[in-house]
């Protein structure tokens, strides 16, 4: 159950980003179109701005779903394989740090902008900053993931023992 729950969030994350680049080009398209039929439609350009956020902040919630983020490991895999397994425990211990810092921080962004409301559309600045919550969690729950994942020494294999008959 677990596995679907992922994969059904893993789908989700994927489709709405593909729902988020389609209304952005339906936008920024009707705001092309607007403004060169000399009547422009200003909120067009602020609703991209959100769109574009929230696209960013998709694109980056699937690129570490997929582990398909930017990552040089040149120097780490030069090292031993404890000394390679310690630098992941590093790297993971910040990334969740990381997103716990994210998230805490976005809390507080969407509290304090929620009462502004964006220039030339009628919903409320927090929106700007939803995003960070969804993206600092799934930052932090991955990176625990990934650090328990982790290997440590692996212990010494226990002799073989004979064969015995009964």
């Amino acid at each position: 159950m677990y596995r679907r729950l992922v994969g059904a969030f893993d789908y989700a994350a994927a489709f709405a980003s593909c729902a988020l680049v389609v209304a952005l080009l339906v936008d920024v398209s009707l705001g092309a179109i607007t403004r060169t039929m000399g009547d422009p439609l200003i909120w067009t350009d602020e609703l991209a701005r959100f769109l574009m956020v929230w696209l960013a902040v998709l694109g980056w919630i699937v690129a570490s779903r997929k582990r398909l983020h930017v990552r040089i490991r040149f120097f780490q895999d030069l090292l031993p394989g404890r000394g390679q397994r310690s630098v992941e425990r590093a790297i993971q211990v910040a990334m969740a740090l990381f997103g716990a810092l994210v998230l805490a921080y976005g809390i507080g962004l969407v509290a304090k902008n929620r009462d502004l409301e964006a220039t030339t559309l009628p919903i409320s600045m927090a929106w700007m900053y939803l995003p960070l919550l969804p993206a600092g969690a799934v930052t932090l729950i991955q990176a625990i993931r990934e650090l328990i994942a982790v290997r440590g020494p692996r212990p010494p294999r226990p002799a073989a023992r004979p064969a015995t008959r009964p």
